[in-house]
């Protein structure tokens, strides 16, 4: 397994939508294992594969307290979403030293093809639901800064841009 590098914000590959994964292969579960050891590496609790320049609807979500729980997605698609909203601070490594607090669904249920290639219906709640929603963006070629107010996302990206020329 190898921890693989990021790619900066604003790459093209973050804004575009990823490509569907026909079968769950041996490099497809290559690619998982890279993706869980780069997102414990951050660390995260989650990781879409478009952040490591892989344009493959592959994403992978560990919300537990201890970690080795990772649930590993392929073409992860939101059935059902909680009327009830919850707020979290988000931030991404593809644009690291800015965060914002996003309100999304509290509750999903999501269907994608599972390690086994079989396909599974679970639901997502709490920390788990917006990890899983916040992937599922990234292979959407959506970033969580998307979802905030055109001032608010403005403000963040300028920020970001000071604090990656100042390094």
């Amino acid at each position: 397994m190898t921890v693989r590098p990021f790619v900066p914000w604003p790459d093209k590959r973050l804004s575009t939508p990823a490509e569907p994964v026909a079968a769950i292969t041996e490099t497809v579960r290559m690619i998982w294992d890279d993706m869980i050891e780069t997102m414990d590496a951050m660390p995260g609790v989650g990781l879409a594969a478009p952040q490591i320049g892989i344009m493959m609807r592959l994403a992978v979500v560990d919300c537990s307290d201890k970690r080795g729980q990772a649930i590993r997605l392929a073409n992860p698609e939101v059935l059902h979403a909680s009327v009830q909203m919850r707020k979290h601070e988000e931030a991404s490594p593809n644009l690291p030293g800015v965060w914002a607090t996003v309100e999304r669904p509290r509750a999903v249920t999501v269907r994608f093809l599972n390690d086994q290639g079989e396909i599974e219906e679970r639901d997502f709640v709490g920390l788990w639901a917006t990890s899983v929603q916040h992937q599922i963006d990234h292979l959407n070629g959506r970033m969580y800064f998307d979802r905030l107010s055109p001032m608010k996302r403005k403000m963040l990206t300028t920020r970001a841009q000071k604090m990656r020329r100042r390094m």
